[in-house]
């Protein structure tokens, strides 16, 4: 310790020797000592590079530190700059230290954790803990690691600004008033935390309204009409700020006990909050609506860079890495100079060319990453925006110290936030987004050891736009600004709610504006549809979009079709797990681009070309191509959507059909009918029934008087109340009536049912009569071989392919369309044959003995004899009812599912399978390689698919 206490050497002659001291004290090996090769522990890290000259660091410890050392009396501060210039270049390391010979400042350099500063001095070395703790910066940085995230501060902070909101709007506020106040105060705090509001001039102004909250108001307007313009308080000047978020400089009245609050939120460092989930958080506490989900998971920064990367850096990465090649060959072949030889004439003059060929070409880039522009046309509260604004300008600052490396000129950072475009509906988000991306900008530059941009110090970020993004007031389609790519998370909306959610004549004038895209499909895919259309003109080179899973299934498929088919999906991961409104959903993250050359990733797995399914290519073959097959039209029905409480239990049901005939001399029983709900098939009856008028005329519905009154009292008012005039005007009639599955039906006995959406894909049997609702598939037949060609292996396959995949559970689903009418049969067993025209053919009386089998087994499981009791229907030619014989029955049979079933798959049902599967590879002609072992799943899916695409051909 005396050795160095009063030590007046220059930086340069004592920080190496000052180090190898400190080395000795802690009982560390010096850089040289461990490390000769300067690898990992070196002085002047980043002195080899070309230009020669000092280091980046005075010392260098990977995964441990970086270390830069002043003279006696220096400013520290100047030296941590310049660490954070040079962090990304040090590998960014966990701790940036700063020293001179008296004292030690170590700086924690997490990216997701709050940062704390520790300071030694150096007569605190004599303390043996102080000496293990400094050991730990060598060996074990993580004991410095922070305990709180930024995350766990932004959430304290926007719970916090919720209460202040919520009692500003209780007090009669409005809404957007408030968030736009709330806003301001923000700003304030981070202002005043990162030195750009000098003088803690924001926590003065809150203790001098505390005592009179009266004059809050005004001393609130005069600081932000400072912020505002530029000028002083109280002979302390203040930068001008614009930006916008000052220009309305009135604040609301507010509390004693406000003020107080804020003054406790004001103690919190609001330099380190994250603006990647700040709008998210704060949007939920701003606006009314979204105040539930406030504390409700969100969607992190990591699951964007899923979208980030492939789509903007690794492109503009790749980019810099051609480029930096030429400069560092031009650098490295131009004559060089030494101490022995100074350039003189002929070759000074090619080195000087060849430096400004270099420099033009760094320049260049720089110019182009300057004049970059990322759209994101959905762009919520800024999440994308900030993470987009980061990625640009760390890509600007890796290439400027990679010039530097070269003995070029460096520059100053050029991008900025009007880099980025957004455009967003909702006001409290559009607002939030230029806040988030405002402080983004200032967290990176002061992060990077760069000064924060004055004169003005935000700027104007009109290109954060508030509107509709793809329907104009007009009923046009909306047209987006040009940009060199286009990223986002467009807003979740299926077909089915669209118009209950934005209005008939909202989605009418949608659809009707992109006539490109089939009429169901949801409402994600118009924002596929714009960016597409955007490239198809020559406006944009490529496009991430995050929807839900169900983009790659159905009619939502088509938004994809024109850009597998003209364009390319580079990178995409087909199921993944996202956050909206709070709530857990699988999504599908998409990366397209005009060009065809590009290759592709799928689900993180280098693939040849990836289908608008997104599947990969395997053994050729395309299954989004695959065509519905005529054969097949006509038969599979999803059931009716009801739109009211048409349903009613087992009891009322039973009344109703116990009465005498109507006056039209029919029964209820017409209108009456059991209901069949995906439930009912996967685990246990529930015994509902549902009122059905079909498509009967108001009179002629008004002849089933009970269920008719039932229907006036109960369902009328509900419609009355709906968005489509069609649903109020015919208000007796369920929402979609599926006439075709009624006329299908006549003469069949019993017909096959399955589950739209479910685990399993299971086909059970039910009377004919039976209504099946929204959530579940009819399918017209009465025969046991159709039915085991359904329930076989090789249609589940097609059905998990060709379908779509729903929900948190993503359980797979089942659609009349895409999974039923594409699946190509066995020929000669194909569904628009009658089933007496096969009966005498032994493939199809295998399958059926098979099938029967199967259904026995399950049926005998599900009731076992010695369970239930049978009792007819009380409607003529229903099926029995199975009735518990007792209480300890009925807790038994309760645990007695399909699901159940299918979850356990006892070897009975694995044998079952078994036989029906391979009397149905029998029919297809396949038995021989079925029972070797020869087919595989895309096997399998191959045969069918030359099926499907041979039937097309066919009946084209």
């Amino acid at each position: 310790m005396k050795k160095w206490r009063n030590v007046e050497l220059k930086e340069r002659s004592a920080s190496q020797s000052h180090f190898n001291d400190l080395c000795a004290l802690l009982g560390i090996l010096d850089p040289v000592s461990a490390d000769p090769k300067g690898e990992w522990f070196t002085f002047e890290k980043g002195a080899n590079k070309t230009s020669g000259g000092n280091g980046w660091a005075d010392v260098w410890r990977r995964e441990c530190f970086g270390w830069e050392y002043k003279g006696r009396h220096a400013n520290l501060d100047k030296a941590y700059a310049q660490l954070l210039q040079y962090s990304v270049a040090l590998e960014n390391p966990p701790l940036l230290i700063v020293s001179d010979m008296n004292r030690i400042v170590i700086r924690t350099n997490w990216t997701n954790s709050v940062q704390e500063t520790h300071e030694i001095a150096l007569d605190d070395l004599n303390d043996g803990a102080v000496r293990d703790r400094l050991k730990a910066a060598f060996l074990d940085p993580e004991q410095f690691k922070p305990a709180q995230s930024r995350q766990d501060l932004t959430e304290e902070t926007a719970r916090e600004f919720a209460s202040i909101a919520q009692r500003l709007r209780d007090r009669g506020h409005e809404p957007q008033r408030v968030a736009h106040f709330v806003n301001q105060l923000v700003f304030c705090m981070f202002a005043e935390d990162v030195g750009l509001l000098p003088d803690h001039l924001f926590t003065k102004m809150l203790t001098a309204s505390r005592m009179r909250p009266e004059r809050f108001e005004g001393n609130a307007a005069k600081l932000f009409g400072a912020m505002a313009e530029g000028g002083d308080i109280d002979f302390t000047p203040i930068d001008w700020f614009n930006g916008g978020l000052f220009a309305d400089n009135s604040a609301l009245p507010v509390s004693s006990e406000d003020i107080g609050q804020l003054l406790s939120a004001a103690r919190r460092d609001w330099s380190q909050i994250d603006p990647s989930i700040l709008g998210t958080l704060f949007e939920r506490g701003l606006d009314p609506a979204k105040r539930s989900q406030l504390g409700a998971h969100y969607t992190d920064r990591d699951k964007i860079m899923m979208i980030v990367r492939p789509v903007i850096i690794e492109p503009l990465e790749a980019e810099w890495a051609e480029a930096l090649a030429k400069m560092t060959a031009l650098v490295e072949n131009a004559p060089r100079e030494t101490r022995e030889k100074l350039l003189r004439g002929a070759e000074l003059g090619k080195r000087t060319r060849a430096l400004g060929e270099a420099q033009a070409i760094h320049a260049a880039f720089i110019e182009r990453l300057a004049n970059f522009r990322v759209l994101d046309p959905a762009c919520g509260s800024g999440n994308f925006l900030y993470v987009v604004l980061k990625a640009l300008k760390d890509i600007e600052h890796r290439a400027n110290l990679d010039a530097e490396a070269l003995g070029l000129s460096r520059g100053f950072p050029r991008v900025g936030p009007e880099c980025v475009l957004g455009i967003e509906l909702n006001p409290y988000a559009a607002e939030l987004a230029r806040v988030s991306v405002w402080i983004g900008e200032i967290q990176w530059m002061r992060r990077n050891g760069f000064d924060a941009a004055k004169n003005p110090i935000l700027r104007p970020l009109d290109t954060i736009e508030c509107g509709d993004a793809v329907l104009n007031d007009d009923g046009t389609r909306a047209e987006w600004p040009t940009a060199d790519v286009v990223v986002g998370n467009p807003p979740f909306l299926g077909n089915k709610k669209m118009i209950a959610e934005l209005s008939e004549g909202y989605t009418v004038a949608l659809r009707k504006a992109w006539p490109e895209l089939p009429g169901g499909v949801d409402l994600v895919c118009y924002w596929f549809a714009a960016a597409w259309s955007m490239m198809a003109g020559g406006r944009l080179q490529r496009a991430g979009l995050v929807s839900t899973n169900s983009i790659r299934g159905g009619a939502n498929r088509q938004a994809l079709k024109p850009i597998v088919e003209h364009g390319r999906i580079f990178e995409a991961w087909s199921d993944e797990g996202w956050t909206v409104d709070g709530a857990a959903v699988r999504v599908s993250m998409v990366c397209f681009g005009k060009s065809q050359n590009l290759s592709a990733r799928l689900n993180g797995a280098p693939v040849a070309s990836i289908f608008a399914d997104l599947s990969a290519e395997q053994r050729g073959f395309d299954l989004t191509s695959a065509e519905r097959l005529r054969d097949n039209r006509g038969v599979a029905f999803q059931g009716p959507v009801k739109v009211g409480p048409f349903d009613i239990d087992e009891d009322l049901a039973y009344h109703w059909l116990s009465l005498p005939t109507n006056p039209n001399g029919r029964r209820n029983s017409d209108v009456v009918r059991p209901l069949l709900n995906g439930m009912d098939i996967t685990r246990r009856s529930s015994g509902r029934w549902i009122v059905d008028f079909g498509t009967l005329a108001e009179a002629e519905a008004a002849m089933y008087e009970a269920p008719f009154e039932y229907a006036l009292a109960t369902v009328k008012p509900f419609r009355d109340q709906n968005r489509r005039e069609k649903r109020r005007l015919f208000w007796w009639h369920h929402g979609e009536t599926v006439p075709g599955i009624k006329r299908a039906t006549i003469g069949l006995k019993r017909a096959i049912f399955t589950p739209r959406v479910a685990k399993h894909r299971i086909f059970v049997w039910a009377a004919s009569l039976v209504v099946p609702d929204s959530a579940v598939v009819a399918i017209a037949r009465d025969d046991d071989t159709t039915f085991g060609i359904l329930h076989s292996r090789f249609h589940e396959l097609w059905s998990l392919r060709m379908g779509t995949f729903l929900g948190v559970g993503n359980d797979p689903r089942y659609t009349p369309s895409t999974t039923f009418e594409t699946f190509p049969f066995p020929a000669g067993l194909t569904p628009n044959i009658r089933a007496a025209d096969y009966a005498d053919d032994p493939r199809g009386q295998a399958i059926a003995a098979a099938a029967a089998q199967l259904n026995d087994l399950r049926e005998k499981w599900l009731n076992p004899a010695d369970l239930v009791v049978r009792e007819p229907e009380v409607v003529l030619g229903y099926p029995d009812r199975f009735l518990p014989r007792d209480e300890a029955a009925a807790k038994e049979l309760k645990k007695r599912t399909l699901t159940n079933l299918y979850n356990a798959r006892p070897q009975w049902l694995v044998n079952a399978h078994a036989a029906l599967d391979t009397a149905v590879a029998d029919a297809y002609g396949w038995g021989e390689d079925w029972r070797a072992g020869r087919l595989e799943e895309d096997e399998i899916l191959a045969r069918l698919f030359a099926l499907n695409q041979s039937r097309s051909t066919e009946t084209s």
